[in-house]
Formats: structure tokens, sequence, C-alpha cells
């Protein structure tokens, strides 16, 4: 996510977006808690207590932790739906306790678990309340409205004049999702959006959501109580405990990486190292290189290729460099090579698949290495269990570029077959 971008005040507009119904833009905007503490009347405990933290404009903050930590809280703080004990909270630079309640809300976004679409009006009169309560005109509202559904891929003509009772859960949630977004608010929350969608459909709505963060790169604050959610979704993570406390604020990586006290390494979980593969893609990392050959090649290029590989066994591709299997020692006995295999190339993993994904291929096919294409379908590379194995013992910075993923000679040697 880009987080560089530059920040207006919430009200202010900034530069021209054609994607808005009249071409105007509010850009993201940086949020910051500075010792903000809430304490309730009656209550010995504070619900939230000396919260600091920064989200930079354009970035996904996700609060994650367990029942009662004051997660729910801190995202509440913000739009004033509940006030401060202590402390501040600044949206770019501005006091939230600077501006009415009423007004500060026009311009957040606010998305629940429960959606809270109102039943017996339109879809498109759900999405255009806040437009309406700013003082739109019709037509643009019209607009507004048509232009969102398409961006939460949803059909306008076959939405717009149903009402939500009609709709699946998961198209009640991209409405909420839609309506939060109706006066393209430079802040969103979102507190526990997909919370009640069945698992198939929630991955779904997710993938959905970063691609349209993508687009529209809005300062998010995000509440789950799921670790799996929040490192998917987050570009930083932090992780309340109860009284409010916050025990760590990192980027994914880093938490899975670095807990910072045994309270965060228990709620990440023992398998955070493997977490950590969901973090990254194939292309992220160094692959190893495998001496291609194909059907006819003198095999004494072949040899010298395989002096240059990390694998002793060559993979036979076709004339567009689509892998097809790993060639046997008998291939090379002649001066050319023949189509005859020691297996068939399975399984393939894509450049862009998760690494998690891939390794799951690989320990299903009962091989520790694949190779790798591109989106055409030409070779890349070779993944292997060793180099995933690696991965996981770097440190984050190292992770991300793939610079130190290096084979070892004796790994080179002689690896297993496939």
């Amino acid at each position: 996510m880009n987080s560089s971008q530059s920040a207006h005040s919430p009200g202010q507009s900034a530069s021209p977006d054609p994607g808005s119904a009249d071409g105007s833009h509010e850009e993201a905007a940086s949020l910051e808690f500075r010792g903000v503490t809430k304490r309730y009347p009656g209550q010995g405990e504070a619900a939230i207590e000396d919260l600091s933290l920064r989200v930079e404009a354009g970035e996904i903050c996700v609060l994650v932790g367990p029942s009662g930590c004051g997660k729910t809280t801190a995202m509440r703080l913000v739009n004033r739906l509940i006030d401060l004990t202590e402390g501040d909270i600044l949206i770019d630079g501005t006091s939230v306790k600077d501006r009415s309640p009423a007004e500060l809300r026009r311009h957040i976004g606010y998305a629940i678990q429960q959606i809270g679409l109102f039943p017996h009006v339109s879809v498109g009169d759900n999405i255009g309340t806040v437009p309406r309560l700013l003082g739109w005109d019709k037509q643009r509202i019209s607009t507004r409205v048509d232009e969102l559904l398409e961006l939460v891929s949803l059909d306008p003509h076959d939405t717009r004049d149903r009402y939500p009772a009609q709709l699946s859960g998961g198209q009640r949630q991209r409405v909420g999702v839609a309506r939060a977004l109706a006066a393209d608010p430079p802040l969103l929350l979102m507190d526990e959006p997909f919370g009640a969608i069945d698992p198939i459909n929630r991955e779904r709505l997710q993938n959905e959501f970063l691609r349209l963060q993508a687009r529209i790169q809005k300062t998010v604050v995000f509440v789950t109580h799921d670790i799996d959610e929040a490192i998917k979704i987050g570009d930083r993570i932090a992780v309340l405990k109860k009284g409010g406390k916050l025990a760590q604020y990192a980027t994914p990586a880093e938490l899975l990486m670095y807990p910072a006290d045994h309270f965060v390494e228990d709620f990440v979980g023992a398998d955070r190292a493997l977490k950590r593969l969901a973090l990254q893609r194939v292309r992220d990392i160094d692959l190893w290189k495998a001496a291609e050959a194909r059907i006819g090649e003198d095999t004494r290029e072949v040899r010298r290729k395989l002096e240059d590989a990390d694998l002793t066994i060559p993979l036979l591709v076709d004339e567009q460099r689509r892998p097809i299997g790993w060639l046997s020692h008998r291939a090379l006995e002649g001066e050319r090579v023949e189509e005859k295999l020691r297996s068939p190339a399975e399984p393939v993993v894509e450049l862009d698949d998760i690494l998690r994904d891939a390794l799951s291929d690989l320990l299903s096919s009962e091989t520790r290495y694949a190779p790798v294409v591109d989106g055409d379908g030409r070779a890349a590379g070779v993944l292997s269990l060793e180099v995933i194995g690696r991965f996981l013992h770097t440190a984050p910075s190292e992770a991300r570029t793939g610079a130190d993923l290096v084979v070892d000679e004796e790994q080179e040697a002689s690896p297993a077959e496939p």
C-alpha cells in the first residue's frame, strides 16, 4: 500500500479523481492516538489505557486481541461514538475534539459486522444516506451509487432498487462497504466487517477488499479477533491485551518474526513461522536455477548447463519453454536429448502463487521441488523445500528481497528425486 501520499484535512478537497461523482476526491488522512485512555464510570480497570500509535495515510491498521481488550472501544473513540477520558486522537494533525461528532462522522466511513443497513429502503438509498445529509443533488447521488456498486463488484441495474433482505449476506456486506465509502471519506473504520460471513465468502470478501484498497488507497482502521485475518489484511497490526494496553505495533512480518513478549507470541500462535508464508508470493524469493533441455538438443550443451544449475536433474521444456518433465540419465546417453522422463513436471507453481499454497502443492505431491512458471506458462525457476526453509529463517526485510536465499554447495550436489 502506498502510504506516501500528501494528506489533506478531512473536509478539504484534494486532487480530482475521475472515478468520483463530481470529479473531487479526498486523499487519505493520517491518524494518531496520543496517550489515549478511556475509563467507564464504575469500572475499576480502564477499557483503553495510554494507547499511542500512528497510522500513515493510505495504510491499513488492524486492531487485534482477545475479547475485552478494547479493540472496538479504540475504534469508536475515533468517530466519537464514545468520548475520550484522557489523551487525544488526531486526524491529519487536527484533534477529533475540535469538530462536532455529527460533522466528524460525515467524513469518516464506518462499516460494521452487523452491516446496519436500513431494511425498509432500497440499496441505492442506503448507499446515498451520507451524501444526502451532505446536501448532494439527486443526480450526483445516483451517479455515485452506481460507481460504488460497480466498485464492490455488484451490478447497479440488478442491485440498486432491491432491498437488503433480497440480498445474500456477502452482498449486504459489500453494500455496507459501499455505503461507508459513499462520501469519499479520507478515513474508513471497519469493525469485524466480515465476521458474520461463512469462511468461503469471507476469504472472497477479504480479497475483494484488498483489491479495492489498492484502487482507493484509504486510511483504514480494521478490527478483528482473527490473527490470520489481521496478517492478511494489515499493513501494520496493533496487538492489544486486556485493559486496552498496546502489546506490540508492527508490520505482519515483524510481528511473526519478532513477537514482543510471551503474550504476543501465544496470541500469534505456535505456527507463526508458517503464517509468514501467507505474506509472500513465489516471485518474492530467490528460486533455484534449472538446466532447461529440449528434445533433440545436443546433450553436451545440456551437461554444460547442469554445471551452472542448482539441480543435477535437467528440466525438459517445449519450444515455448513450458515445463514437460524431469529428464532421466538415460535421456542424455546419446548425442541428442530424448524424451525419457524420470517424472512429469508436477506440481507446476506460478510466480504469483502465495508461498503457503505452493508449499501445500509440494507436500501434496510428495516432492521436494517444482518448476515455477510465469503468467505465460514459461519456466522461471524452481521452488524447493530448502528455499522455503531458508525463507522462514530470514528477517522480514531480507525475506522480501530474497537476497540471502543462497543454495549451499552440498545441497546443490544431489537433491532428492521429485
